[in-house]
């Protein structure tokens, strides 16, 4: 059974700046940029939603809905587990 497809979301740099420090602790650091990595997209209003799956201080699982306006969502991409995103040289691998 293959691993559930994660989506890697890059928001505009006008965006992350204008969301300040209430965004900070949902982005990650990557070789394609800052990006919001999330197990379900819904692009289908004006607001963009995203669901974040994470662990608390116990443990448990615990499920974050992320909303922002649509025009601050640069790119989606679909991932399959957790990793680099971009591409590298050929004899790197």
């Amino acid at each position: 059974m293959s691993e559930p497809a994660n989506y890697a979301v890059f928001l505009f740099p006008q965006a992350i700046e204008a969301l300040g420090e209430a965004i900070k602790p949902y982005l990650r650091a990557g070789n394609a940029g800052p990006h919001i990595v999330c197990s379900e997209v819904d692009a289908s209003g004006p607001l963009f939603q995203m669901t974040l799956i994470g662990a608390g201080p116990n443990q448990e699982r615990l499920e974050l809905e992320l909303m922002l306006p649509v025009a601050m969502v640069r790119l989606v991409m679909s991932m399959h587990g957790e990793h680099d995103i971009g591409f590298i040289a050929r004899g790197q691998a």
